[in-house]
């Protein structure tokens, strides 16, 4: 049976997963954005174009998909790493992260769009339609990993109350003080 106890070491990890996740995230969208010529804002939780200047819809769909595909693909490399090699409780969040954020970013669709919901709504398939099968996907990667290594509910449960904790924090600190990344 895999190594499930909580320590403060496996605290760590799962706060570092959610801060690697976030910033590689909305880095990836800032880049988009860059790349795209536009001069960019770049948050803990959020990109946004220099003020006077906005995206136009097709470069806003590229930018929104940006950071979610980075999330997955990040996703897909620790679900690999973990299927090959045996199990490693300071990566497993890495992989858990982008569930978490997938999922809240899927439930943020009913105030105001996200990424996965822009690009539903320009592709007139629905806001829900892409964050569901982002979340499906990423659930399967989490579940068959949970599954391989017999994790139980409960650390699975303490893993979401973590990360759930530290991004928070982090979205809140965000939305408190403003920080400016680039």
């Amino acid at each position: 049976m895999a190594d499930q106890k909580i320590t403060w070491k496996y605290i760590l990890a799962c706060s570092s997963a959610v801060f690697f996740t976030w910033i590689i995230h909305e880095f990836t969208h800032w880049i988009t954005s860059e790349s795209l010529g536009y001069e960019s804002i770049l948050r803990l939780n959020s990109v946004s174009p220099v003020s006077g200047h906005n995206w136009t819809d097709v470069h806003n769909v590229y930018i929104s998909a940006s950071g979610p595909l980075i999330t997955v693909i990040q996703a897909v490399i620790v679900f690999v790493v973990l299927m090959k090699n045996s199990w490693n409780k300071t990566i497993y969040p890495f992989l858990f992260t982008p569930l978490y954020m997938r999922l809240l970013a899927g439930g943020m669709n009913f105030i105001n769009p996200n990424d996965e919901g822009r690009i539903g709504k320009f592709f007139g398939i629905g806001v829900f339609t892409l964050s569901i099968l982002v979340s499906v996907f990423l659930f399967f990667l989490v579940y068959k990993i949970s599954k391989t290594y017999n994790l139980n509910w409960k650390f699975n449960t303490w893993t979401a109350i973590i990360i759930i904790f530290v991004s928070s924090v982090l979205i809140l600190s965000d939305q408190i003080l403003h920080i400016r990344i680039l």
